[in-house]
């Protein structure tokens, strides 16, 4: 069956690791990266997670999973290094709706943790659906060499540019032909743009009429 690509926002929810090992480093670490309220389980945790622990970067609670544990989580990750507990934890997950990637074990995984290249905001995620990571690693390095590092710099421009031209001019063939032109770093970068002399081309319209078109 096909997935279903997303990127998730995970500001503020509240997401349940199972395990602190170096299995649930690289998890955790991710899930604090997105903003989430991270909670662990663990009977015991790597000296790394328990110093982040007590730096407050997320709760960690030193004992078995229990059920009563998923109260309230919006995510849950399980990554011990014991399979029936990783089992255990999917199966108690799915009853409530609750989704879970239990780590290597595709077929407890509700969603897959892809390889991601990332220059900020800027991310490019690879999926094989759990049926080959070390092409989707092997994608991943090849992808990360093509990409310019100061991608993510670039993009933050491009997107304050973006929202100046959807604020200040009317939607209209120009408008969207311009942004399109912005996206082409190649030949639009801010010294010599094109998109400029587009823009002084639909500034007579902002000014005569404000546009009731949604932004493209």
């Amino acid at each position: 069956m096909e997935m279903f690509p997303i990127f998730l926002k995970l500001q503020q929810r509240p997401c349940l690791v199972v395990g602190a090992g170096t299995i649930a480093a690289p998890k955790i670490d991710s899930l604090l990266r997105a903003g989430a309220i991270v909670t662990v389980v663990a009977p015991e945790a790597s000296a790394e997670l328990a110093e982040s622990a007590a730096q407050q970067h997320f709760r960690w609670i030193a004992r078995e999973f229990e059920t009563a544990d998923l109260d309230g989580v919006f995510l849950v990750i399980t990554a011990t290094d014991r399979q029936p507990i990783n089992h255990r934890v999917a199966e108690e997950a799915r009853a409530r709706n609750i989704l879970c990637n239990s780590v290597d074990d595709p077929p407890d995984c509700d969603f897959f943790y892809p390889s991601v290249v990332r220059r900020n905001d800027l991310q490019i995620a690879i999926s094989t659906a759990g049926k080959s990571p070390a092409l989707a690693q092997r994608l991943r390095a090849e992808i990360d060499a093509l990409l310019d590092e100061d991608a993510g710099t670039w993009l933050d421009s491009l997107g304050e540019t973006r929202l100046h031209i959807l604020s200040r001019f009317p939607a209209s063939e120009e408008r969207k032909q311009a942004l399109h032109l912005l996206a082409q770093r190649e030949t639009c970068e801010p010294q010599n743009c094109p998109v400029h002399t587009l823009l002084q081309q639909i500034a007579p319209l902002a000014q005569s009429s404000p546009s009731s078109h949604p932004p493209q």
